[in-house]
């Protein structure tokens, strides 16, 4: 999340009435509906997780035993356990 300075984003007579109920103070406004990203769009994260993942299940059908594969990858043999058979 990006702080933005209300003076260079919004005109003085909404800032006077926001000021009415909260001055001063930090104030969160959520994204519209329907215009949210899903989580890890914007940074590419859920990419570099399916990417990572895709690896695990490669390693695993090559013979990695899941407790290999949760070493290397620092995850629990429970999570390497959930993306194999997510996959299956």
């Amino acid at each position: 999340m990006v702080y933005k300075k209300a003076k260079n984003v919004l005109p003085d007579e909404l800032i006077e009435m926001i000021q009415n109920y909260i001055d001063g103070e930090c104030i969160y406004i959520p994204v519209k509906e329907g215009k949210r990203s899903s989580w890890g769009s914007k940074n590419g994260t859920r990419k570099k997780i399916k990417e990572r993942n895709a690896e695990i299940i490669r390693q695993y059908t090559l013979g990695e035993s899941i407790s290999t594969l949760a070493k290397s990858y620092y995850l629990s043999k429970k999570s390497i356990e959930k993306i194999v058979y997510e996959h299956k």
